[in-house]
């Protein structure tokens, strides 16, 4: 296992990984709400669901949608999860029970518990391991199948790259190349609304446009109405502008900062929009700051318990500090890397080389510092800085540089295509509950 570059496929999961999945009191018969293709998706699963989005936007103070609208958007993305879970199963996508230990371990590290104090939680909110480790292993399978899928699509020209140069010399003149901070309001449009259901609720947004175009403010009405995400003030973040929706940049590329959109039509129903901020994108860096630092590694295990680990560190620092040992020599006895017999010296490295747990607390020293003990996916590290160096990137890094970045600001719009692809060619039945 490499450690400057292995990292686990965990970008779905977050926080406790499952808030607010707690266990079910007496419940009435289950029943099917949606087959996909031929997966069936139960009531009682979309309940749960429900209940988790329900914690975390009350944990984000973010008001709720309307019960059915809520419970109609949760179905929507379990649809959408199951189709995509199966294409995964059919393309060959395997996760090993190795690779569910892990991400394990990378929940309970961010929750700042070991693994046992986890699973007590988890048995605690009524959930059984079973289920909690299927779910680690589905978010993988999808966070794979997404790398595979959606960046291969994402295929970056080096003319695409002499054209992002060029409108950086030139000013930054593509209204695409421009970052842009929109907030947003939703009036949903149901999918399958009559014409007269749609023309009522196009006469509702209006009338919202009419109260902000009278001075009410954005934030207050898409707390009062909006059916999209309600948090900072429908906000959307400071991203590029080929980032957005088409429609979306052609109804606000006009307007000043603060500026009110039309009404701007979707599949999903009636947008307004608003522009909160532009800014010129950043340059593409020219010079990179490149770290030396040295590290001794203990890893976990049967053995060697967490808390033990991490003792044992925190003695090697006091060591260090009062000057009865070296950090080299420490490295050499007891590092379980292989940059022991070097002392521990991994050399001279840029950004991005090790993983974040281990990278964000190795920036945040001095120079000579040594750190507090440092947890990571691959154990408990004492972590030692030795000089920094600001050095000129090469040609070839700086259009290396840009091409990671036109690919990042593509990957949604990609994303999104490729996610509705794989709902469209889903057979979906949607049923009703029995009577």
């Amino acid at each position: 296992m490499n450690f400057r570059t292995w990292a686990p496929a965990l970008g779905l999961l977050c926080g406790f990984l499952v808030p607010g999945v707690h266990a079910q009191s007496a419940q009435p018969v289950d029943y099917i709400v949606a087959v996909v293709n031929s997966d069936p998706i139960t009531n009682s699963e979309l309940r749960t669901a429900v209940q988790r989005v329900v914690r975390e936007l009350t944990q984000q103070r973010a008001t709720l949608p309307p019960t059915d609208e809520l419970r109609r958007r949760v179905l929507e993305r379990l649809i959408n999860e199951r189709a995509q879970l199966q294409v995964a199963r059919d393309t060959g996508i395997r996760v090993e029970d190795a690779q569910v230990d892990l991400a394990e371990q990378a929940v309970a590290r961010q929750n700042q518990v070991d693994v046992a104090e986890l699973r007590r939680r988890v048995a605690k909110d009524g959930i059984d391991l079973k289920q909690f480790r299927s779910q680690l292993r589905d978010q993988i399978t999808l966070s794979r199948l997404h790398e595979r899928e959606v960046q291969g699509r994402l295929r970056i020209s080096e003319t695409d790259i002499d054209n992002f140069l060029a409108e950086q010399q030139a000013g930054n003149a593509d209204p695409q190349a421009q970052e842009v901070n929109l907030a947003h309001l939703l009036v949903s449009v149901p999918e399958k609304a009559s014409t007269e259901q749609v023309a009522q609720l196009q006469q509702q947004a209006q009338k919202v446009l009419a109260r902000l175009r009278a001075g009410e403010d954005f934030a207050a009405l898409v707390q009062e109405v909006s059916a999209a995400d309600r948090s900072n003030g429908g906000q959307l973040g400071l991203r590029r502008a080929d980032r957005y929706p088409p429609s979306f940049i052609a109804a606000t590329q006009a307007l000043a900062v603060g500026g009110v959109s039309e009404l701007v039509r979707s599949g999903a129903g009636f947008h307004i929009l608003k522009v909160v901020e532009r800014k010129a994108p950043s340059a593409a860096s020219r010079t990179v700051v490149q770290t030396h630092a040295r590290h001794i590694l203990l890893r976990t295990s049967a053995q060697l318990a967490q808390p033990e680990a991490i003792a044992r560190v925190a003695d090697f620092r006091k060591r260090i500090e009062a000057g009865s040992a070296t950090f080299q020599a420490l490295a050499r006895e007891h590092s379980q890397d292989g940059s022991a017999p070097q002392g521990g010296d991994l050399g001279w490295t840029g950004p991005g080389a090790f993983v974040p747990e281990f990278e964000e607390p190795m920036n945040r020293l001095a120079d000579g510092q040594v750190s507090q003990p440092v947890v990571s996916r691959f154990g408990v590290h004492l972590i030692q800085v030795i000089e920094r160096r600001r050095v000129e990137l090469s040609e070839r890094d700086v259009r290396e540089s840009v091409r990671a970045q036109l690919r990042e600001s593509r990957y949604d719009a990609a994303f999104a295509s490729w996610a509705q692809e794989i709902r469209n060619n889903a057979f979906v039945e949607l049923r009703e509950p029995p009577q």
